[in-house]
């Protein structure tokens, strides 16, 4: 055959310094908003203690970043807008304990590179200030400014037309920038931030402590319905708000999780969140949280990801199982008491469910106590009183018909009780307060010290049943059924290293898988419980949440959909009719279950009218 006619071999060659920073930009410099990220995060850096961001056209036009740090030396105005180069690192131990924001060295010359870029300085202790343009060529000259820093950008990607033509409209890139600068800002409570675009001012946050932060970025309403978070375990430290999983919504936007003071997006914290709220959210309602994690700067890599927002940890699974019980053991408080007492039932109670064994109380878990509850779960800390005399009135009352009507159909009117009741409960009532009536053989009216409590029995039965099947569960080994016939199949050489790896804990959970040869597993027995499913589908699924975690949350989930099944055939029905000690009891056992404000379905099972908001209601003092 003929040769194909010989092609110039292509020559290497070195690319000029403006294309190699260039093309650096195209990392760092996404839009404005990742303007705005890099020199908030060098204002930071410097100790600034108020910072005031002003911004033009969405940012295009104009960023503007002020500063009272400690400044920049005029001998260091120039190389500061040169790549690679910072004064947060020296060398690879630095590296590897990241303390700072920003430690690349390479945002202002990448902002320099496609915009008209300004650094005014005057470092602390200095008599003058400095100006310097990027580009420009000069010497830095002298300029007017008190202390700190002002950087400057114009005109984003002037000298790339093709790029500015992927920016958004004004307003959706101004959006991105306040998004920004709200996870800034969340993350440094004690530093004064303000934030005007086109002159106006639009957010302006003093000095303040976190819950004050949280509460003017994310408003009133999240703060009171979300439950506190506070726990510390060794080298980890878990702090902030979670919202209570009655009020999520479908909102995927209103969840800041931030790892030594740097917003991030993690798959492992992720993975950890979605896991503790599995059982208690409702359809594909997202909880809305701000959380805060502690950790040693040497055990978590902040260098994996263009923009900063990914990191990894070097104890993945530590930090995945802090994380998921830090937030589960918050959304599992009982409603009976923050301090983990437990009230007496009445003696008058006939109970609706034989009474197991007290579950373990939650407030051992941190030395700052258990979280508080939310707000529409009033009366924790309240012991039960003696009832008797109550329940036994309340049990002899029937329904009357009120004074003033007879005639047809007087004695089928709205059922009320007799003249006697007892005055309403006291402080020292139990959260939930006692049982009035039934409505439609579906809800429990109740009173307690605040108002009127609201029961869907059904839902709170389910809801109790499922935690004791769960707590009945943990109590004994998991029996396991094996196959008649093993089931093998080919594997990976990451799953053949979990089995090895993670034999006795596959014991543990009701497995028996082994190397059956080279690249074979055989799976030779699975936990009784989920006999009915696919097992080769079931250990891959086991194997991948092994390597990834280190310890299967797969599996719980499985097994607790079976009991959340078991649970919801067992609860009490619709429609049935309780006896007054019979909803009492059902009362009581909802104050001593943990995620009793939830079905097993996610929806809630109690809610709260308080005395203000009926007298509202109905007009009353007006």
């Amino acid at each position: 055959m003929p040769e194909s006619p010989s092609r110039p071999l292509p020559r290497i060659h070195a690319l000029p310094d403006l294309l190699i920073s260039q093309i650096a930009a195209g990392e760092v410099v996404e839009r404005p908003a990742s303007v705005l990220k890099e020199l908030l995060e060098n204002a930071l850096d410097a100790g600034s203690t108020a910072i005031q961001v002003h911004l033009e056209e969405g940012g295009v036009k104009l960023i503007r970043i002020t500063d009272d740090g400690c400044g920049i030396a005029r001998e260091d105005l120039a190389l500061a807008l040169t790549r690679h180069a910072t004064s947060k690192i020296g060398s690879l131990a630095d590296l590897e304990g990241v303390t700072s924001l920003g430690f690349r060295g390479e945002a202002l010359a990448s902002v320099a590179s496609v915009a008209r870029l300004s650094l005014t300085s005057r470092a602390r202790g200095s008599d003058h200030a400095w100006k310097l343009g990027a580009g420009s060529g000069a010497e830095p000259e002298p300029a007017a400014l008190m202390a700190g820093t002002v950087v400057e950008m114009r005109d984003l990607y002037y000298n790339t037309p093709a790029r500015r033509k992927f920016l958004k409209s004004e307003g959706t890139e101004f959006s991105h920038c306040a998004e920004y600068f709200k996870r800034i800002a969340l993350a440094h409570p004690d530093v004064a931030f303000t934030l005007t675009h086109n002159g106006r001012t639009s957010l302006q946050l003093p000095r303040a402590n976190l819950e004050q932060r949280i509460r003017a970025i994310l408003g009133e309403e999240f703060v009171g319905q979300a439950r506190s978070v506070n726990v510390a375990a060794g080298p980890l430290a878990l702090a902030g708000l979670i919202i209570d999983p009655t009020w999520a919504s479908q909102a995927k936007d209103a969840q800041y999780t931030f790892v030594n003071g740097r917003f991030v997006r993690d798959k492992v914290i992720g993975h950890a969140l979605r896991e503790a709220y599995r059982d208690v959210l409702h359809g594909s309602r997202q909880p809305s949280l701000c959380l805060f994690l502690a950790i040693d700067p040497c055990a978590v890599d902040v260098n994996v990801h263009p923009a900063k927002t990914e990191v990894r940890f070097r104890d993945a699974r530590a930090v995945h199982q802090f994380v998921f019980h830090c937030v589960q053991r918050t959304l599992a408080t009982a409603i009976h008491s923050a301090t983990g007492e437990t009230g007496a039932a009445p003696a008058a109670s006939a109970a609706l469910i034989p009474t197991p064994p007290a579950p373990v109380s939650l407030a051992r878990y941190s030395s700052h106590g258990s979280p508080p509850m939310p707000r529409h779960q009033p009366g924790l800390g309240m012991q039960e009183p003696a009832t008797s005399a109550y329940l036994a009135f309340a049990q002899s009352a029937r329904p009357v018909a009120p004074s003033g009507l007879s005639g047809p159909g007087a004695g089928q009117t709205s059922p009320r009780f007799s003249p006697g009741l007892p005055p309403v409960p006291s402080d020292s009532a139990p959260p939930l307060g006692y049982a009035l009536a039934q409505l439609h053989g579906i809800y429990i009216l109740a009173q307690n010290a605040r108002g009127l409590v609201l029961v869907d029995m059904h839902a709170a039965h389910e809801r109790i049943l499922y935690e004791r099947l769960k707590t009945a569960l943990e109590q004994r080994q998991i029996s396991r059924q094996a196959l008649l016939i093993p089931a093998v199949f080919s594997a990976q050489p990451l799953e053949v290293a979990a089995v090895e790896e993670h034999g006795e804990a596959l014991t543990d959970l009701g497995f028996d898988i082994s190397l059956a040869g080279p690249g074979l597993l055989a799976l030779r027995a699975v936990p009784s419980l989920l006999q009915a499913g696919d097992p080769i589908a079931l250990a891959r699924a086991l194997l991948a949440e092994l390597q990834e975690h280190g310890f299967s949350q797969l599996v719980t989930a499985r097994q607790n959909e079976l009991l959340a099944t078991m649970a919801c055939h067992g609860a009490v029905r619709a429609r049935r009719q309780l006896s007054l000690p019979e909803m009492n009891a059902l009362l009581r056992q909802m104050e001593d279950t943990e995620r009793a404000g939830q079905c097993n379905h996610g929806r809630p099972t109690w809610t709260e009218l308080a005395l203000e908001d009926l007298d509202n209601l109905f007009l009353r003092g007006r």
